[in-house]
């Protein structure tokens, strides 16, 4: 059962990075608008947001099949928790009680990075890999 739930767990993270990287591939206007409102515009570029998300379609392609974990996991890591902070006040009040530009869409990215980091956890039972 376990070794199913990571399996599971690490395929939902993997295409979940890989769409966040496609959109930045096939939508460089959005990617940048997104670094620009969320990240300070920082890498912000046409090139830089298709460099990025080309790598994130590598990374996510790493970690849905269990290939490469020990570069692949921590990676993920890093994005979901990165994102997770930069939506901040949608995981701490997501209805904009209090915060404003707060928006409970953004709430999952709590989830998300919470699931990075039982996937990282657990990353020696995770044994349906290609990398055993």
């Amino acid at each position: 059962m376990k070794a199913r739930s990571l399996l599971l767990l690490r395929i939902s993270l993997g295409l979940l990075i890989i769409w966040w990287g496609y959109d930045k591939v096939a939508n460089t206007a959005h990617g940048t608008k997104v670094a620009e409102h969320f990240y300070f515009g920082i890498l912000s570029g046409a090139m830089a947001i298709k460099v990025l998300g080309a790598l994130q379609i590598i990374i996510g392609g790493l970690t849905l099949v269990g290939f490469k974990r020990n570069i692949a996991y921590p990676a993920v890591l890093a994005i979901t928790v990165i994102t997770a902070v930069a939506v901040w006040k949608s995981i701490i009040d997501p209805w904009g009680l209090f915060l404003e530009g707060s928006n409970v869409l953004f709430y999952p990215s709590f989830i998300t990075a919470a699931a990075a980091f039982v996937l990282m956890a657990f990353m020696d039972e995770d044994v349906i890999t290609i990398d055993k």
